[in-house]
Order: C-alpha cells, then sequence, then structure tokens
C-alpha cells in the first residue's frame, strides 16, 4: 500500500522528498552501495518522476548520490578525504562565524542557546537519536543566526552531508551525545565570556573530533567506506 506524505505546501515537494532521502541515507538506513530506483520512489512517495530526478541531482550535489547514465543511482561509499576536507572547511567557516558571534551574543541569544543545550541533554538521556541530531544542527545554525548570515548555515549545509553519516553512526559509543554536550557547553561558556579565542578554540576542539572518530568507523564499516583512502 502506498504511503500518502503529508506534504507541505510551503516547501517544492522536490525539496520535501530530497531531505526525506538525506535523512535516510545520513542514518544508513538507506545503506552506502544502494541502487535508488526513480520509479520505486516515486511510488513510495506518490508524485510524479520529475520531483525525485530533482532530488537526486540534489543529493548528488552534496556527494550523497552518484548518478551514472544508463546505469542508475547509487548511494556513494563514504568518502574518508571527503569527511576530512569537509571538517577542514567547515571549521574554518565555524572559526570565523564564532568570533563574531562571541562579541554579538545578546542575553537572549545565551537564553536561546542554553535552553537548546536543555533539550539536548533530554533528547540524550531518552535516546532520541534524531532529535539529538536535529538540535545539535540548530545550536550551530543558531551562530550563524546570531550575526545574521543565513549564507554561512547554507554553506556548512551543503558541505557536511558526508560528514553527518559519520557523526550518526559514531553516536552509539564512539563519539556518544553526553561527550558532544560537554563541547557545545565550553562553546557555550566562552560566548557567555564574550571571548573570541575561547570560542574559537572550544569549536576547534569540538570539529576535530571527527579526525579520531572517522578512524574508528571507517576500521569498523570498511565495506561502507571507499578503499584506498
Amino acid at each position: 500500500m502506498t504511503i500518502v506524505y503529508p506534504f507541505t505546501t510551503n516547501e517544492p515537494v522536490n525539496q520535501q522528498i530530497y531531505r526525506l532521502l538525506r535523512q535516510e541515507i545520513v542514518d544508513c538506513t538507506i545503506r552506502p552501495g544502494t541502487l535508488l530506483s526513480e520509479k520505486e520512489i516515486s511510488t513510495r512517495f506518490n508524485v510524479s518522476r520529475q520531483p525525485v530526478r530533482e532530488a537526486f541531482i540534489k543529493l548528488s550535489e552534496t556527494g550523497l548520490v552518484q548518478i551514472l547514465p544508463q546505469r542508475g543511482t547509487f548511494v556513494m561509499k563514504i568518502s574518508a578525504k571527503r569527511v576530512a576536507d569537509g571538517r577542514f572547511i567547515r571549521e574554518a567557516v565555524e572559526s570565523a562565524i564564532i568570533r563574531r558571534v562571541a562579541l554579538a551574543i545578546t542575553p537572549e541569544h545565551l537564553l536561546q542557546l542554553k535552553h537548546n543545550l536543555h533539550r539536548q541533554e533530554l533528547a540524550a538521556s531518552n535516546k532520541r537519536t534524531k532529535e539529538f541530531l536535529e538540535l545539535d544542527d540548530e545550536f550551530h545554525r543558531t551562530f550563524t543566526q546570531i550575526i545574521d548570515c543565513p549564507m554561512a548555515w547554507e554553506t556548512i549545509e551543503s558541505i557536511k552531508a558526508t560528514m553527518d553519516r559519520v557523526r550518526f553512526m559514531s553516536l552509539a559509543d564512539v563519539s556518544p551525545p553526553e561527550s558532544l554536550i560537554e563541547q557545545h557547553y565550553k562553546i557555550y561558556h566562552a560566548l557567555e565570556k564574550h571571548n573570541p579565542d575561547e570560542a574559537e578554540n572550544a569549536i576547534h576542539q569540538h570539529l576535530i573530533e571527527m579526525v579520531s572518530t572517522l578512524t574508528t568507523i571507517s576500521s569498523r564499516n570498511t565495506d561502507w567506506f571507499e578503499p584506498n583512502e
């Protein structure tokens, strides 16, 4: 039986399909190497093939799928180099952002971040992984909102898709939510002190963990990673 998805009217259907498929690729519901059928997915979402085709193109642009003419669309295996490069670029962008945030942040912004951190703790304690990851993104996105630079978050989001797959796989034991929340609090306290240097260092320590996480995760899931990287 076809499930009718509750698509909203304030966003194009292709964008909504993209986000749903992106989430399933990130949490490995759709595993690396899987062949995606345009026909099957259009049937699943009860839509024409055009929005599905457009969603595939966007997934390709973020490095999650590869579209091969005459062969089909495949979920890409995880590239360790792409993850490392994405982390490097993200840190460069977010370090610049957090320095500006440290100088611009207000008591209202700090309250907003503190509320987010409390929700992260609640999600972690109740093992709600998806909710925790959404709150993690919200925490970082708030920085770009504070300095009124939405393009910065668009840039980060476009390069972090492959990183997100490793991040999801690491939450069980390699890099559990509790340790990430502790790192978030270090960022928060640096911002509370309006200290750009401390805030930048906290962001660096937070994002550099991806390097050691990547090594552990790739050794456990060799079939899901590109070989010889």
